[in-house]
């Protein structure tokens, strides 16, 4: 009885949250993902009430998080590659034609001053103003100034209460200050007339909009030049001269991404640059943290060696540590000027490991190599405890060297244990934002290219700059074009290496 009420009320939570949820996105208009919700909804309770489908109880909460927090994400990133979703296009047609409006508003040159009194009601603000010739109106920002006789004034005759609103104080001007000043009260139904605005609450001034929106014509023209600006279709409004205004607005662009990914030289040389440092990063990367930690594997795994079991704890620390720290202390270590590497090590030398870009991607690959090798070095000593002490035996009695017992057995068994871990870790690799971002922040950068690309950068770090970065903007769209192509080429390296490795393993 308590599981079915404990039930019962779970669901009852859940629910009320889903209810909500359809409501809310009802009232925006977004069906598709309303009747999801409803869906999704429906399901789970049926599946919850229902005697019996017990696999299905288990089995839906960690579905309904995986379509949210992994399928929704990927398809959403492929659906916004096609977009040309970014800075000054991140929102409808109608939001950039208000704000382009908005921001074309000037002053009025020689603009009298309004007396202003800021009320409020339920919660939205109104400009109750005084006229220079001493007519009292009152409007707001989606109400254009009208007239109003029923008024209260203070001793200098300026309008400052109306019956039913509440008299904002000094205090409160000072609380609300960046509400007020962004707001633009029409003096009248047509915009041509201007709005009034006012910069501490106390006046307000007479703003025209520079630029005037032809609703029919779809066009804003510039009231001092003269110089229309139409629909280009991609997006924003622009001039035949090719200025455009912002902001724009968010449209499907199809292919456009990819195309500017391999077709802009600007962007086209920087790509392939990254993704050959990319992949020679994910290859050098495994190469070498297998041998050092394969080397140890063998040394400390010897019945000879006194104290292996200290060595074995001390090598794998640098796997214990963040690899964000780790990636800190080396940007600490590897410093031009009073780093210790070039002060100890070579003698005060100002080598520069973090900014040639050569040396750069030399410096990356040893932090990557010293935060590598511990895991290496777990994986292969487990593969090599697996093989059997027989077949060592065996070779050694049939003068087998150890180079040979090495190469011929050794090698092979423990390749066909740990081929995809280092499948796993090349596509870890491919991906590893930390080590990168950490110690160069991908520099140093490429001042020729398209986007913010740099000596070391990945795919994935470019990915990240080109998203949220301030090189060149933020481009969402075509950041999620790059992230399509990391995905298809981690996914075909994937699948050649476990066909591999399945080749791999029918040899043995």
């Amino acid at each position: 009885m308590k599981t079915l009420l404990f039930k019962i009320v779970v669901l009852g939570v859940l629910d009320a949250i889903a209810v909500a949820s359809i409501l809310v996105l009802a009232a925006k208009g977004d069906w598709i993902v309303t009747g999801i919700v409803a869906v999704v909804t429906v399901g789970l309770n049926y599946i919850y009430l229902r005697p019996g489908l017990l696999p299905a109880k288990y089995l839906a909460p960690g579905l309904v998080f995986l379509a949210v927090f992994q399928i929704f994400v990927v398809l959403y990133s492929g659906y916004i590659a096609f977009t040309n979703y970014g800075d000054g296009h991140n929102s409808t047609k109608e939001d950039a034609i208000a704000a382009i409006e908005l921001a074309a508003q000037k002053r009025v040159p020689d603009s009298p001053a309004y007396q202003l009194t800021v009320l409020e009601q339920g919660g939205a603000f109104s400009f109750l103003v005084t006229d220079p010739d001493g007519e009292v109106s009152l409007g707001g920002v989606d109400r254009p100034l009208e007239r109003v006789d029923d008024y209260g004034t203070d001793a200098t005759g300026k309008a400052d209460s109306v019956p039913g609103y509440t008299t904002l104080g000094f205090t409160d001007l000072v609380q609300y200050q960046s509400e007020i000043a962004g707001m633009s009260v029409p003096v009248s139904d047509d915009l041509s007339d201007g709005v009034l605005r006012t910069p501490d609450g106390s006046a307000a001034y007479l703003y025209r909009a520079s630029l005037v929106y032809d609703e029919q014509a779809d066009t804003f023209t510039d009231a001092e030049t003269g110089v229309v600006y139409r629909d280009d279709g991609h997006g924003s409004f622009t001039s035949e001269a090719g200025r455009s205004l912002v902001p724009g607005w968010k449209i499907d662009v199809g292919f456009e991404n990819f195309a500017r990914a391999f077709g802009e030289p600007s962007i086209r040389g920087p790509l392939l640059g990254v993704l050959v440092w990319t992949f020679a990063f994910a290859i050098l990367s495994v190469l070498t943290t297998f041998a050092l930690g394969l080397f140890l594997a063998i040394v400390f795994n010897d019945w000879r060696m006194r104290g292996r079991k200290i060595y074995r704890v001390l090598v794998i620390l640098p796997y214990a540590f963040p690899a964000f720290l780790s990636g800190l202390v080396w940007l600490g270590l590897l410093n031009q000027d009073f780093g210790f590497v070039n002060q100890v090590l070579f003698g005060g030398a100002p080598i520069p490991w973090l900014t040639d870009p050569w040396l750069a991607k030399v410096s990356v690959l040893m932090l990557n190599l010293w935060l590598g090798f511990p895991y290496m070095f777990l994986v292969c000593t487990g593969a090599l405890q697996s093989i059997p002490d027989e077949l060592m035996e065996a070779a050694r009695v049939d003068g087998a060297r150890p180079w040979a017992v090495f190469r011929l057995i050794k090698l092979p068994l423990l390749l066909v244990s740990v081929a995809p871990l280092l499948i796993s870790s090349f596509a870890f690799n491919f991906n590893n934002f930390n080590v990168i971002y950490m110690l160069t922040g991908g520099g140093p950068r490429n001042p020729s290219a398209g986007v913010d690309a740099g000596a070391t950068d990945l795919l994935i770090t470019l990915v990240y700059k080109v998203a949220f970065g301030s090189g060149t903007g933020r481009d969402y769209g075509l950041a999620s074009a790059f992230a399509i192509i990391i995905f298809i080429v981690v996914a075909i390296v994937s699948a050649i290496g476990f066909r591999r490795t399945r080749a791999l393993e029918d040899l043995n």
